[in-house]
């Protein structure tokens, strides 16, 4: 089992993913304690000498001119946290919520939050023994961060709400607690609003897609290059001198990638030379390293945004090493709310052209021989046509989630959280549109697959060989309709899962 080190200049986007993704433990760094211990005894400083600081000795949002006495900061951080959960809807992933919990620690371990090392250790702990709490899907508008949702992790710290049981049920965090025997926490002052003010469920989020992205705007490449084979498409607006005129890295890396998946085939040397074949296909075709690679450059925008995320200090107030306590706006989550909407513009855009190439292929005016719908006996069967209105309608879904959220605000909190960034909504309709892509571009591979059956006798690439291989024994050969949904749900599993690429590589080498 691997470990993730919590150190006090953070962690990377693979320490997220191996702790949400995977069974790596997760342990803090000597020095993260020592740098906590240190911003604590700041923290006790502001409480003995009776100064009032936001969230130390004061109420919270609209309620931050009203002080604390002493002896209530305690159940102040307990009140906050228990009136702050206040989520609702069908629970988040796991993942999302291990990703979260994971980057809270991230955050005390910055030591600018004043908190104990043990309230680190805490969340630490539930991440180890894989005690999830249970967080709804509404509630955090990306404002204060994510603040229901934080709320969720934190209550059942105090072994209080619920969580996630291994069945997907909701059970008393209390009884999860004490099966893993782990002790509820109490908190000092200003430990319950460092428990959920920060972007990390946002971040969570972003970096889990962002991960997800970079697969398949690979495996984009992969359908499309199986597609154009299909439809006896040129192998020419691929050449690299071609995307050297137009520097755009995204676009070189799709436009190789795709050209060397056409190469090996007997189906692309039958058309060569055939001036009907070769002088220009349809955009869908000849256009797919422009659109692919143009996402590909969104995604490295979209991975700069969150690195500099991962190394942000984004708690409210702050603890300095000077010993001022100041008030931010760093938990504003516009930085990656733009950032996920961006993405998922660009994500619906490679699924959308992907559903264009499928509607060729099974268009016998344009398929270039193919039959209609991909059926050897179109008629009595349908073939693939309604696996195409399937695509059509998710692309549809996809545009109606690629109009950007974080253009959307909604005042709060009696006008004192008067902006939002609705960053929350945003990351989370990202992995919608992901999702989305995925079924997409199993849609083109199974068509892809089939116009390349159909092309027998000729030999398709090394890269159609494989992924009628991997395909094949859900599709089996072209013939009569079968129950289809199967068959998409197979084609889903290999566009998302490591084994096709694996394959294709083994023979061509990595791809881009």
């Amino acid at each position: 089992m691997s470990t993730v080190t919590v150190r006090p200049t953070g962690i990377s986007a693979a320490d997220v993913l191996a702790v949400a993704r995977g069974p790596a433990r997760v342990v803090l760094d000597p020095a993260t304690v020592a740098t906590m211990a240190a911003s604590r005894t700041i923290v006790d400083g502001i409480e003995a000498a009776g100064r009032p600081v936001y969230g130390v000795s004061t109420g919270f949002g609209a309620l931050a001119s009203t002080f604390v006495a002493p002896e209530r900061r305690a159940e102040l951080q307990h009140a906050l946290i228990r009136s702050h959960a206040a989520g609702i809807g069908a629970p988040m992933p796991r993942e999302v919520v291990r990703a979260m919990m994971l980057l809270r620690v991230r955050s005390l371990a910055l030591g600018r939050s004043g908190v104990r090392p043990l309230l680190a250790q805490a969340l630490v702990d539930l991440l180890n023994y894989d005690v999830t709490p249970w967080v709804p899907e509404h509630g955090s508008l990306g404002a204060s961060g994510d603040l229901a949702p934080l709320a969720h992790c934190a209550l059942a710290l105090l072994g209080e709400g619920w969580t996630l049981g291994p069945d997907g049920a909701r059970a008393p965090a209390a009884d999860a607690l004490r099966a893993a025997g782990l002790a509820p926490v109490g908190l000092a002052a200003k430990e319950g609003l460092a428990l959920i003010n920060g972007t990390d469920g946002m971040l969570g989020m972003l970096l889990l897609a962002a991960h997800d992205a970079a697969h398949l705007f690979t495996m984009a490449d992969v359908t499309a290059a199986l597609a154009i084979e299909a439809m006896l498409g040129s192998e020419r607006p691929f050449l690299p001198e071609l995307h050297a005129i137009r520097p755009h890295p995204g676009q070189a890396a799709s436009a190789a990638n795709i050209h060397r998946l056409l190469q090996g085939s007997t189906v692309m040397d039958s058309h060569r030379d055939d001036l009907a074949h070769a002088v220009q296909d349809a955009y869908s075709m000849r256009c797919a390293p422009q659109v692919a690679g143009a996402a590909r450059d969104t995604l490295a925008f979209v991975e700069q945004v969150a690195a500099r995320e991962l190394v942000s200090v984004v708690d409210n107030p702050v603890v300095l090493p000077d010993g001022r306590v100041e008030s931010t706006g760093n938990f504003h989550g516009a930085p990656l709310g733009f950032a996920a909407d961006f993405l998922a513009i660009a994500a619906s855009e490679v699924g959308a052209i992907a559903e264009r190439r499928v509607d060729r292929l099974l268009d016998v005016t344009r398929s270039r021989d193919l039959p209609a719908f991909l059926s050897p006996d179109a008629g009595v069967n349908s073939g693939l046509m309604i696996a195409q209105y399937t695509a059509a309608g998710i692309v549809a879904e996809n545009r109606r989630l690629a109009a950007p959220a974080s253009v959307d605000s909604l005042p709060t909190s009696g006008m004192q959280e008067d902006h939002v960034s609705m960053g929350w909504a945003a990351t989370k309709k990202l992995r919608t549109v992901l999702d989305n892509l995925t079924s997409l571009l199993a849609v083109e591979l199974l068509a892809a697959v089939r116009g390349l059956q159909l092309r027998a006798p000729l030999t398709p690439s090394p890269a159609g060989r494989a992924a009628i291989a991997a395909l094949g024994g859900a599709a089996g050969e072209p013939g009569p309709d079968v129950f289809l949904a199967p068959v998409l749900e197979a084609a889903r599993d290999v566009v998302r899962g490591p084994g096709l690429r694996a394959a294709i590589e083994r023979e061509l080498g990595p791809l881009a």
